[in-house]
């Protein structure tokens, strides 16, 4: 019987339960210099004279670096303006707070701490502009040279004609506001010299890509790097490339022949980490009465920080996902990315289709208001039906299997969605005691979503070798840091060959061991690094089959695996059989080679899992404050490998959505000085403030490969943050309020029931007292 489908166990989770990981923290480097960053007080200036000498004459100094020093050229995509691209160090301008100035190293991270205290900078002030949509005037420049704050313009303001037809036509502004991915484990980084080479310790979700960078940025060839990434405690997309810190760390140890490490503190991750969302978004909606949406246009300003770099192209995957689950015959995008004096944006859990997700589906509750139809039956009303796929939207994006209405039928069926709307009325009902309403009132949320994975062409590397003791050994291209792929990627070797779990061996993560990789980000990994192990697998037994027939002096197509017991026999001769063992030290002896097989799989397109997300808050109109009492999930990522991975990924995707919707956002205040920069002043959610969720799945293989999976990785930061942004509004509706930007805090809450009752000439909460 087949392994896959079933709940096995995590076989990573007894080392991080018991010993604990190994980060790049953690490793033992003789002698190494430690590397600390003087950053920018200021979030714009010109940088003056730099006083470095008592730094550099401080005890346990061994340099002190600037710009000057480490003049590499600056970071960026090739198609953004050049003079937008970031230096590793600030060259002749600060343009954040936060942004390293001077690197200093030392023998121990005290003394380049002290050390640090003694750099005198003399900064001349600029005009900071942090809102995008002020950037966007042009007012205040950050890069005078360019002319303008725009890093990247997609698409045009679309056609008047869209919403000619439209009986109903509603617009709403949205704010995706900015956030911070938080890692357990901050940004590091070591490198030493070894035998010629640059060795570099990463905490990365990409350790192939890292060597590229370096590669490029150093002016090395990638065979004179070696990038070993051990544990890593947390990405979310923000380590999924490097930063100018591990560029000096290499160049550093380069230069001083001695190895050189660098780990920043959590206020440091705050304000150097790459940010995530920082969208703007105008949407338009419209159609008939009868609930029918025949036209979309979703606007977007998209703030990229200082730089303009991953953040500013975001809005690409934001464009491909804009029409949502939904078959509107008119949709539009555009967008301009702008840049100001913020940390710069990057790839953050469902890069740019989370922000997608959230438009439209906002977007749908405001026009089933507007139209008075219940928003569960306006979605069932126009999803694009299961028969039409492959599906191509007005956007252009090509969808390549669904069944939206089976996963939102079924979501509504768990998390009894007509007896909560009876519920939600009769507290809505003034109670006879009082003649008011209660003060607790109750919202529901839906968000059909839909997304894509895998959506950058490349394939990725798969290896399994047999060892002569009959362990197996996989390589991998991915990279995971959380996600299970040993688990998943044992549990297809297993499957393939009938070789136990524990005697599998996964290896990733470093690229002398792996010779290529695309790395984990965009919920590639199973649909891709999966298929390559899957493929291999099936070589392997394959060449087994026929050193067996060898052996047996029969013909390949009459030897058989018995996968229960693990061996190969003759049809019908079970009693003379060959082990993994014997095959793999006939291989040795017989061919002079392991018997293994390496697999490069070809990228077959991007997939697109969806899913509806319920969303049951209760709110206090006399407080504003909001509980998240229920939170159902109802995922398709194609063929489910392990529902226990699966639902593991949709807790955490979920819980980082719904910290979105009522608790995260990275502030700052007009100068561009950082307003939440720890964790005492950015709301970090907790267990304490989410309920035990709900999952359940469908399965709707895709065509692009033949396990038929999908990717899941970021399927719940997309479904759940638009369901509980939902559900707040919806439990405000009543009231008069409209909508509500998030995060839903107290404050943002109370001030809109306020408001809607200033208007309305009632109560502040509504509620008649």
């Amino acid at each position: 019987m087949s392994i896959l489908g079933n709940r096995v166990l995590r076989r990573e989770d007894p080392k991080f339960l018991t010993s604990g990981g190994t980060y790049v923290g953690d490793l033992e480097l003789d002698g190494a210099l430690h590397v600390c960053f003087v950053r920018s007080p200021l979030a714009h200036g010109r940088i003056g004279s730099v006083d470095l000498d008592e730094a550099r004459s401080a005890p346990g100094v061994v340099g002190v670096y600037t710009h000057a020093d480490l003049a590499y050229e600056p970071m960026g995509l090739g198609f953004i303006n050049p003079a937008m691209r970031r230096p590793l160090l600030a060259d002749g301008v600060v343009r954040f707070v936060g942004e390293p100035v001077v690197a200093i190293v030392a023998e121990s991270p005290a003394a380049g701490a002290d050390a640090a205290e003694l750099v005198v900078v003399d900064y001349d002030p600029l005009p900071a502009v942090v809102d995008p949509e002020r950037a966007l005037e042009g007012s205040t420049l950050l890069f005078e040279d360019v002319g303008t704050n725009v890093a990247f313009d997609l698409g045009s303001p679309g056609s008047p004609e869209t919403f000619e037809s439209c009986e109903v036509v509603v617009r709403q502004r949205i704010l995706n506001q900015r956030v911070a991915p938080c890692p357990l484990e901050t940004r590091a980084a070591a490198a030493e010299m070894a035998d010629g080479r640059l060795r570099f310790f990463a905490s990365t979700q990409g350790p192939h890509d890292v060597r590229t960078s370096l590669a490029q940025e150093l002016g090395l060839e990638e065979a004179a790097i070696h990038v070993i990434s051990p544990d890593v405690g947390g990405g979310f997309g923000a380590k999924g490339s490097i930063y100018p810190e591990d560029v000096v760390v290499a160049a550093l140890a380069m230069r001083l022949e001695r190895p050189v490490r660098w780990s920043e503190t959590r206020s440091e991750s705050m304000l150097g980490l790459g940010h995530g969302r920082a969208q703007v978004q105008y949407v338009t909606i419209g159609g008939r009465r009868d609930g029918t949406i025949t036209g979309y246009r979703l606007e977007v300003v998209q703030d990229s920080g200082a730089y303009g770099d991953i953040g500013a192209v975001l809005p690409v995957m934001t464009r491909q996902m804009a029409a949502g689950v939904y078959a509107i015959a008119r949709a539009e995008f555009s967008s301009r990315s702008v840049v100001t004096n913020t940390v710069p944006t990057v790839a953050y859990r469902g890069a740019g289709r989370p922000e997608a997700a959230a438009a439209i589906e906002r977007a749908v509750d405001c026009f089933a208001a507007e139209v008075g139809i219940d928003p569960a039956e306006v979605r069932r009303r126009n999803f694009v039906p299961p028969d039409a796929f492959p599906y191509t939207t007005a956007i252009g994006t090509e969808y390549d299997s669904g069944d939206y209405q089976k996963a939102f039928e079924l979501a509504l069926e768990v998390a009894g969605y007509e007896e909560l709307r009876a519920e939600q009325a009769r507290r809505r009902r003034p109670d006879p005691a009082t003649g008011r309403p209660p003060a607790l009132q109750l919202g529901i949320g839906l968000s059909s979503y839909v997304e894509i994975t895998a959506p950058v062409a490349g394939g990725e590397f798969g290896a399994v070798e047999v060892r002569p003791d009959g362990k197996v050994v996989v390589r991998t291209g991915t990279s995971p840091h959380g996600q299970g792929h040993v688990t998943a990627w044992s549990m297809l070797v297993a499957d393939a060959m009938g070789v136990a779990l524990e005697d599998i061996e996964v290896i990733h993560g470093d690229t002398d061991v792996v010779p290529r990789g695309g790395g984990t980000g965009g919920s590639r990994s199973l649909q891709l690094g999966g298929s390559a192990v899957d493929e291999a697998a099936g070589e392997v037994v394959d060449r087994a089959r026929s050193l067996a027939a060898e052996l047996f002096e029969a013909a390949a197509e009459d030897v058989v695996l018995d996968k229960t017991l693990g061996r190969f026999h003759v049809a019908g001769s079970p009693a003379v059989s060959r082990s993994w063992a014997e095959l793999g030290a006939a291989s040795l002896e017989r061919e002079g080679s392991p018997l293994m097989a390496e697999v490069d799989f070809d990228y077959p397109g991007a997939t697109f899992p969806f899913g509806t997300h319920v969303a049951v808050v209760e709110v206090d109109t006399e407080t504003g404050k909001v509980r998240l009492l229920r939170h159902v999930a109802v995922d398709d990522a194609g063929r489910i490998l392990n529902p226990l991975l699966a639902e593991g990924q949709v807790h955490g995707g979920t819980a980082q959505g719904a910290a979105q919707a009522l608790l995260e956002e990275f502030s700052y205040d007009a100068e561009g000085n950082p307003l939440t920069a720890n964790f005492a002043d950015y709301s970090f959610i907790s267990a304490a403030e989410l309920p035990s969720f709900e999952t359940a799945f469908t399965e709707t293989p895709t065509p692009r490969n033949r396990l038929g999976v999908k990717g899941i990785g970021e399927s719940g930061s997309i479904g759940s943050t638009p369901a509980v942004h939902n559900a707040v509004c919806d439990a405000l509706s009543h009231l008069g309020v409209r909508h509500l930007d998030m995060p839903a805090t107290p404050l943002r809450v109370y001030e809109a029931i306020a408001s809607a009752a200033a208007a309305t000439g009632s109560t502040t909460n509504g509620t008649g007292a």
